[in-house]
């Protein structure tokens, strides 16, 4: 018999938001094995009925779905009940919620959060704009930078920074490099932004630059995983962020996500000043 749930996550639109909160709901069940079935873009009912054959076929099958418009929910939920599948709407209710709350009947319309306005466009453009400053590729424009992220290598810099460009935030990062100072003229023009430091423990930074060098067959320089040089590196790039009053995060317990929304955190309440 087969241990693992078979997970079905049904979505009229593209299923991201689906798909975030069935991460958020898993990580709190330690033994909860499952195998995952993506059905996005479901409008129809009979798009649910080769779903439901599916899944009747099936041992230990459960179905979450986001699916706005009411017909198709009723439906689905109907042939749910009949072959008794486990249902879960994940945003029937909220949505019923606020329409009481603010007295107008919801659009019911799918994709609504993926509509070409405004703040999709800015997404877009920090996007492109933090691709093109990644890891001091181009500082000729940095000051048109949202944030600004400094740090050693392997202090999660990139994948930091993408992670807030598209949340909208157009960020640049720069490396610290041994023995490398940055221009004066380019910290003056950075202490008029949002200027933030990422360091990690010595120990983190190795393993990583280790598996990275190993992942790529370089034979780098024994100093740039030794950890006495890595300490230093970390020591220096600390004096710098203390020298400039810029603040500092430390990386190492934390998930991409946690570092940026600390990131965020920090911008406001800087912009707020």
């Amino acid at each position: 018999m087969n241990s693992h749930y078979q997970v079905y996550l049904i979505s009229d639109s593209t299923g991201e938001t689906l798909e975030r909160v069935f991460s958020a709901l898993q990580a709190q069940f330690n033994n909860f094995q499952y195998k995952i079935h993506q059905c996005s873009f479901t409008r129809t009912e009979n798009q649910i009925d080769k779903i439901i054959h599916r899944c009747v076929t099936l041992e230990k099958v459960m179905v979450l779905y986001t699916v706005v418009n009411n017909k198709i929910e009723k439906y689905l939920i109907k042939k749910c009940e009949q072959n008794n599948i486990p249902c879960f709407g994940i945003l029937a209710n909220l949505i019923n919620s606020f329409s009481k709350l603010l007295h107008q009947e919801a659009s019911h319309k799918p994709s609504g959060q993926h509509t070409l306005d405004e703040e999709y466009y800015k997404r877009i453009e920090a996007i492109q704009f933090t691709m093109s400053h990644d890891d001091g590729k181009k500082i000729s424009d940095i000051g048109k930078s949202d944030i600004i992220l400094l740090g050693v290598s392997r202090t999660s810099k990139t994948p930091t920074s993408i992670y807030l460009a598209n949340r909208g935030y157009k960020t640049s990062n720069l490396p610290i490099i041994e023995d490398q100072t940055l221009p004066n003229q380019l910290i003056k023009s950075l202490n008029s932004k949002c200027v933030i430091g990422l360091i990690a423990e010595v120990s983190r930074i190795s393993d990583v630059r280790r598996n990275r060098t190993h992942s790529i067959n370089e034979n780098r320089a024994t100093s740039y995983t030794d950890i006495n040089n890595i300490s230093k590196e970390l020591e220096n790039s600390k004096k710098l962020f203390k020298k400039n009053n810029w603040p500092i995060i430390d990386v190492t317990r934390k998930s991409v996500e946690e570092t940026a929304a600390a990131v965020i955190k920090i911008f406001d309440i800087m912009k707020s000043k």
